[in-house]
């Protein structure tokens, strides 16, 4: 089995990856809650031009996520 890929990933397909048990919603929001959590990962992530309305992450916020959270 290969390794996590930093590419374009489906925000609830993101947060599946790391809360697999999770039902998507509640992974989703449980993703978004670390995402908040973690010290000035928001402001990263919107300087890579996230937005909450966004359905996906480009690999570059991608990358963010992973420096921050670990690989999923």
């Amino acid at each position: 089995m290969e390794g996590f890929k930093i590419k374009e990933y489906g925000r609830t397909e993101l947060a599946l990856l790391y809360s697999p048990s999770l039902t998507p919603d509640a992974a989703w929001r449980r993703l978004k809650r670390w995402i908040f959590l973690f010290p000035g990962l928001t402001e990263q992530l919107e300087a890579k031009g996230y937005c909450h309305h966004q359905r996906s992450f480009t690999p570059a916020q991608v990358k963010l996520i992973v420096d921050a959270l670990g690989e999923p």
